[in-house]
């Protein structure tokens, strides 16, 4: 269940509305390419997203290394935590719901780059940067993960989390490298839902942190473990 929180929370965090409509911006930056080129070299546009993507993989393991790490100082107060953390999600999700903004959240701390470094290793330094900035829109949805990953039970799983958290923010990213034409199709399609991605991210961390506070999620995912074959839960 956990896994599956953390990659909906990347998918929803690359369709964000500060994140969604900079991808074209993105792949021209990282490729150096119009998207007339980017169309007869998507090979090469493809490899250039890969290392973008472990950039930011690294910076967001990282994290969950570091939010599991804290956890771990902390198991004595692991319900409390938990609690906390509920609290903190809850937090997060009003304020993507809009119903508050305070004026920490909604400042930017990023690293700017008005060159990107040659090659693809360079892509990987832009990568890095994007996973280290904050921003008033993927910031709490991290920040609701990061809850609760400082609330799993030992740092290999905070770490998974995260990765997970990555993979779903890099499979989208992956494939409009690789079919920018076709996504420039589709975003003008989208635009019109672009503000219900906040709101189903709000509502969807609301749920995360109620069920932390009341301890429920440990209790549905054991009861949701129960209902996976046995030949699947083998393989997990």
């Amino acid at each position: 269940m956990s896994a599956a929180v953390a990659f909906a929370a990347g998918l929803l965090s690359f369709l964000s509305p500060c994140v969604l409509p900079l991808i074209p911006s993105y792949v021209g930056f990282l490729t150096g390419m119009s998207v007339e080129e980017a169309e007869r070299r998507r090979g090469t546009a493809l490899l250039h997203g890969l290392w973008f993507v472990a950039g930011f993989s690294l910076v967001f393991v990282l994290l969950g290394a570091a939010a599991s790490a804290v956890g771990h100082l902390l198991r004595d107060y692991q319900v409390w935590l938990g609690r906390a953390g509920g609290v903190l999600s809850i937090l997060f999700g009003i304020y993507l719901l809009g119903v508050f903004r305070p004026a920490l959240l909604m400042r930017e701390w990023r690293i700017q780059l008005a060159h990107k470094p040659l090659g693809y290793f360079g892509s990987a330094v832009v990568g890095f940067t994007f996973g280290a900035a904050w921003t008033p829109c993927i910031g709490p949805i991290l920040g609701g993960i990061l809850t609760l990953a400082a609330t799993q039970a030992g740092l290999g799983r905070g770490m998974g989390l995260l990765a997970i958290y990555a993979l779903g923010l890099a499979i989208p990213f992956l494939v409009t490298a690789l079919a920018l034409d076709r996504f420039l199709v589709w975003f003008q399609r989208f635009r019109p839902y672009i503000v219900w991605v906040d709101r189903i991210a709000g509502g969807m961390l609301i749920v995360l942190g109620i069920l932390l506070v009341t301890d429920s999620f440990t209790l549905l995912a054991g009861y949701l473990q129960g209902l996976t074959p046995r030949f699947l839960r083998d393989r997990l």
